[in-house]
């Protein structure tokens, strides 16, 4: 999975109005303060908007707010908001009509691909907006691995295939 670059951009345009006092940044101040193009933060914005992520106001003090706790919203949730469901492999989509790739039932690598997917989903949904943008905390994995049976590690589905 690669972050995006519109979600990269998404972020720093959220970590703007969490970091901001008065909760509203315009558009254009986001964009200036964090590299990003100025017409694909207006992009962005509307994206974050229709999310249910931002609220937008208009006028001389418009610009965009908050619409969600940052205390309450995880990284995960940003970035499946931005850029859709967090996905290593195309394992649970790649067959006929979207379904799973057939090659699923025996393939070596199938239960790798989805464990990573679960770990990574994991990990992004341990820490919230509030903790990486103001309390400055990230999380750092600590676990371990375990190699298992073949069976025993296909009882894991991958995320697309479970929606």
């Amino acid at each position: 999975m690669e972050i995006s670059r519109k979600t990269d951009y998404a972020l720093r345009m959220l970590a703007a109005l969490v970091k901001d006092p008065s909760g509203v940044v315009s558009v254009r101040t986001a964009a200036k303060e964090n590299d990003i193009p100025y017409s694909f933060a207006r992009s962005i914005q509307h994206d974050l908007a229709l999310a249910g992520i931002v609220e937008n106001s208009r006028g001389a003090s418009g610009g965009m707010r908050l619409s969600v706790d940052p205390r309450e919203t995880t990284l995960l949730q940003l970035v499946e908001a931005v850029q859709g469901p967090v996905i290593v492999s195309a394992c649970a989509t790649s067959g006929a009509e979207g379904g799973a790739c057939p090659r699923r039932g025996f393939c070596h690598f199938t239960s790798v691909w989805c464990n990573a997917e679960r770990l990574l989903r994991q990990f992004f949904s341990t820490v919230t907006l509030h903790e990486l943008v103001v309390e400055r905390r990230s999380p750092v994995f600590e676990g371990s691995f375990r190699l298992v049976s073949e069976d025993e590690a296909r009882s894991v589905a991958c995320i697309a295939a479970e929606a």
